[in-house]
């Protein structure tokens, strides 16, 4: 059984979770952390996914953070839009420590819930500092394809950038699985989509955005990324397709 993602372990939504367990930095009570833990299995349930109980202290700490996660930065280049509607975007995201762990399950979405699961834990404590360091969205997973252009190789990368204080020295992982790399900038194409990512979901994306664009040998054909932006309380929630340009 897979384990659970970003999708699936980010909170539920607004609802779903009261104030007083988002907004109070003090540990929870028994009462409250049996309550939200019984909540993320409810929803994990129904992704067939399976929140194992060395998970309720990360489950806690991201909750009660929820609201201050930092977004990614980039300089957007062009844009381009169809009767008004954003089609596509240009950006170029800057030089910068991403902590990284590869999975190579059955199925994409296994891979991306067990590598989200892993960097998890490295956020909540599981690190050479020994706190809770931050969230940056969007959590960015890269994907391979075969000759085809359709089938997808099993191996995935999960990453997320490291929070802009701890760039200059960032901690080490306790986890071996998970990498902390420089990576120079990137110049990506990306698409916004709604909804959930799966391989069907996300094959169907690289279509379509092939399809705007038309063939461009400057673009990788067989590498591309899908960054996630809100978790699953949000009936459309907020994804995008990257495509990678080869330079800058």
């Amino acid at each position: 059984m897979a384990l659970i993602s970003l999708e699936d372990l980010e909170a539920l939504d607004d609802e779903e979770v009261t104030d007083d367990i988002t907004d109070n930095p003090e540990p929870m009570g028994e009462e409250d952390s049996d309550r939200l833990l019984a909540q993320w299995q409810a929803v994990a349930s129904t992704h067939h996914v399976a929140v194992p109980p060395e998970m309720t202290g990360p489950i806690q700490e991201m909750t009660r953070n929820s609201q201050q996660r930092e977004r990614l930065p980039y300089d957007v280049i062009s844009q381009h839009e169809k009767m008004g509607a954003l089609q596509f975007e240009e950006r170029v995201y800057p030089a910068g420590h991403w902590a990284c762990v590869t999975r190579s399950e059955s199925l994409y979405e296994q891979s991306i819930s067990m590598g989200f699961m892993k960097l998890m834990r490295f956020i909540c404590k599981e690190n050479s500092a020994g706190r809770y360091l931050g969230m940056t969205v969007p959590v960015v997973n890269s994907i391979r394809v075969a000759e085809d252009g359709r089938t997808f190789h099993k191996e995935v990368e999960t990453a997320m950038f490291l929070p802009g204080g701890l760039q200059s020295s960032p901690p080490r992982p306790s986890d071996p699985d998970i990498a902390v790399l420089h990576r120079g900038p990137i110049r990506v194409i990306a698409r916004p989509f709604l909804g959930t990512t799966t391989e069907v979901t996300v094959g169907r994306q690289i279509s379509l955005l092939w399809e705007a664009l038309g063939l461009d040998d400057h673009i990788h054909q067989d590498h591309y990324m899908v960054a996630v932006y809100e978790n699953p309380g949000v009936p459309q929630r907020r994804n995008e397709i990257w495509f990678i340009r080869r330079h800058l």
